[in-house]
């Protein structure tokens, strides 16, 4: 069971981690020093089933349904931001600050080396939560092996395409870690990514 801490490195923000395959799929759970928490759950096939994620005076949960994306926003407090309200979209599944979104998206994806997929995300950004729909293009560039002192270690490189902007980025990951991504350091990791049945 991977534990360990990720940087975001803009905010000086650390995200301690701990992610598990269980008999139905895998979860992954951060808290940040700043109080964001992040709870995903996946089914066998990677599809983001139960998500929460609370930041500030906001919290989100929903998952996927069927070809569709549900989610309830809600404020913390009641006197805050009113009743929570209902949305859903056509989206392959959530994307946010923390990793976590990463390894789900990226496992989803079951891609082969060199194959690529369109997909649409909805993103949680900021303090409140905020839910944008984005288009993007994951590509698997590479698989490298890294020797290590029990096996190889096998990193995926994923290029990530914007599709509306054309903006690329770049993210390895090992197993269900993200070894590097924009923004986002490994600084501490308290046992090895979880590599059985997790695809490329």
């Amino acid at each position: 069971m991977p534990r360990g801490t990720y940087l975001h490195v803009e905010d000086e923000v650390e995200e301690r981690f701990q992610c598990a395959p269980g008999p139905g799929g895998w979860r992954y759970v951060g808290e940040r020093s700043d109080g964001r928490r992040t709870d995903v759950v996946v089914d066998a096939r990677w599809r983001q089933i139960r998500v929460e994620v609370l930041a500030g005076d906001w919290w989100v949960r929903g998952g996927v349904t069927g070809h569709r994306l549900a989610w309830v926003r809600g404020a913390r407090q009641a006197d805050t931001g009113g009743e929570a309200a209902e949305h859903d979209a056509r989206a392959y599944g959530f994307l946010g600050e923390s990793p976590g979104f990463l390894v789900a998206v990226a496992r989803s994806l079951r891609l082969a080396e060199g194959e690529q997929a369109d997909v649409a995300l909805v993103r949680l950004a900021g303090p409140a939560l905020s839910a944008l729909t984005v288009a993007q293009r994951w590509r698997l560039a590479e698989v490298t092996a890294y020797e290590t002192d029990t096996e190889p270690l096998p990193v995926a490189r994923y290029e990530i395409a914007d599709l509306a902007t054309g903006e690329t980025d770049e993210i390895h990951i090992a197993g269900d870690v993200v070894v590097a991504a924009p923004g986002i350091e490994l600084t501490d990791l308290d046992s090895p990514p979880h590599l059985g049945d997790l695809g490329p």
